[in-house]
């Protein structure tokens, strides 16, 4: 019995527990179909509010476009409006130059009439004159010139003597003041070479010693160097006599070395000649880079530094030609500074000037020439290639061309750079006095101070001094075209009259 109204109260509970809960869903269902309802209707708000919003932002953005459009059409009417103006302006302005251009051809038509009409005229004057006077129109104009020149003759050579001693002095002055600055710099010593060596033996018995048995040693010597050594009385030296330098420093090294040895047979020759000639040609080597070191001069090829080395062994009339191509480097850098010229070409160009000689008895052609051929090979520009052909041209077409011909001409003509034969001097002299004594009205021409000079004494009565200025000018022109000669030659034309008489 109990057991079934538990069951009952089991029963009777659930029922309860399952209304009380069907109760309470309903409730949460219902509340939250409200809070549903008052979100959509809370959105439904929101949403009219933004379409608000949006058509009055919307209209906003239509009236600010329009009243832009607005803007931009009244904008475009006006430039539409300016640009008719613009155009009417320049049709009218059109219309305008037409008209004047055909005034002005009209006015160059009338023009060439009336030019026609005056070359008739003139002609018709000319035949008149030339019937008047019996002469053509060329024979009038030179009478004329020449009655102009007759007349304005003295005032002409005046003139010119006043030019000239002007501008003469100052650049007498100027061009001494630059040259005697740099050369003043420049100290160089000079060792006039000849064609013979002299070397010192320790005794006469040396000498046998060198001769040889029936002088094998001495034509071995003489075969493999390509010299002639003299042996003759004077004590304790022989004579090493060639005209390639270099061969004669090779026969100087390997005596030096078979006297110090003294082991002189053809063997050890042919051993210690073959030794001394790689001795000299490191020494070339060495010549070359220290002469480059001493130029300032860098980035050259070692194959060309050799050639400029070869240099050192070469004479031009008894000056060194290695001393002399790094005299002329430090001249023309110098001049190049005074100028406000290219100094690395003036420093390139010096050094390299003349090393076509290293080569001229190798190579057919020129020293110019071959040194140009030589810089363009090594790949140096044309501007410095060109100062080998500078230096020997009448008139370089480079300020660095002048530099370098003036430097060359300096070292070369200082006091014991060159020395020359007395047969050489006579003949130099001889040709200057004969160049002025070709031209007419000269008498007596004597060449003085070494050649530096020429005073050539003309007839007074066959030219005046027109003709004497002239004169002196052709005679240094014709000496400038035919003769070679270092530094300048001064001409001085003398037009003396003496008028004799006496009173008894």
């Amino acid at each position: 019995m109990e057991f079934i109204i538990a069951f009952g109260a089991l029963i009777l509970g659930g029922l309860v527990g399952f209304f009380a809960n069907k109760v309470l869903t309903e409730n949460r269902i219902s509340t939250a179909e409200r809070k549903a309802h008052d979100l959509l209707e809370e959105a439904k708000n929101k949403q009219k509010q933004i379409l608000l919003d949006s058509k009055d932002q919307a209209l906003k953005v239509i009236g600010e476009a329009k009243e832009e459009e607005r803007r931009q059409r009244e904008e475009i009417s006006r430039l539409r409006t300016r640009l008719e103006e613009r155009e009417t302006l320049f049709e009218n302005k059109l219309l305008d130059f037409d008209a004047k251009q055909q005034k002005v051809y009209e006015q160059l038509e009338k023009m060439e009439a009336a030019k026609e009409e005056i070359k008739k005229i003139r002609e018709q004057q000319l035949e008149k004159l030339e019937k008047i006077s019996a002469l053509t129109k060329d024979e009038a104009r030179k009478v004329l010139l020449d009655n102009v020149e007759a007349g304005m003759k003295d005032e002409l050579l005046g003139r010119i003597r006043k030019i000239e001693n002007q501008s003469q002095e100052d650049l007498e002055r100027r061009s001494r003041s630059i040259l005697s600055n740099v050369i003043q710099r420049i100290a160089q010593t000079h060792t006039a070479e000849s064609t013979t060596l002299i070397v010192a033996l320790p005794n006469d018995e040396m000498k046998g010693r060198i001769i040889g048995k029936e002088g094998r040693n001495i034509k071995t010597i003489e075969q493999l160097t390509g010299v002639e050594i003299i042996v003759d009385d004077t004590p304790e030296s022989i004579m090493i006599s060639g005209f390639n330098p270099i061969r004669r420093h090779l026969a100087k090294k390997a005596l030096e070395v078979l006297i110090a040895d003294g082991r002189i047979h053809p063997a050890r020759i042919e051993e210690v000649i073959t030794q001394a000639k790689k001795d000299l040609v490191s020494d070339i080597s060495k010549a070359g880079e220290d002469a480059a070191y001493q130029a300032g001069v860098v980035g050259l090829d070692p194959k060309l530094l050799q050639i400029l080395g070869r240099l050192k062994y070469r004479t031009s009339y008894g000056q060194n030609q290695l001393q002399h191509a790094l005299e002329v480097c430090h001249i023309s850098t110098l001049l190049a500074h005074e100028l406000k010229a290219d100094v690395t070409v003036c420093r390139k160009g010096g050094l390299l000037h003349d090393i076509g000689k290293a080569l001229d008895h190798e190579v057919q052609g020129g020293h110019p020439e071959i040194g140009y051929d030589l810089m363009k090979k090594f790949g140096l520009s044309e501007d410095t290639a060109y100062m080998a052909i500078a230096h020997h041209e009448d008139a370089p077409r480079t300020l660095e061309g002048v530099i370098v011909k003036v430097a060359d001409a300096i070292s070369g003509s200082r006091p014991g750079a060159r020395r020359d034969s007395y047969e050489n001097y006579i003949q130099r002299l001889e040709e200057i006095e004969g160049i002025a004594n070709s031209f007419s009205g000269v008498e007596k021409t004597y060449a003085i101070q070494a050649g530096r000079e020429v005073r050539v004494f003309i007839n007074p009565e066959t030219l005046d001094d027109y003709a004497t200025k002239k004169l002196a000018r052709d005679i240094a022109n014709k000496i400038e075209a035919e003769l070679k000669y270092p530094g300048e030659i001064k001409v001085t034309v003398i037009r003396e009259k003496r008028v004799i008489e006496y009173a008894r």
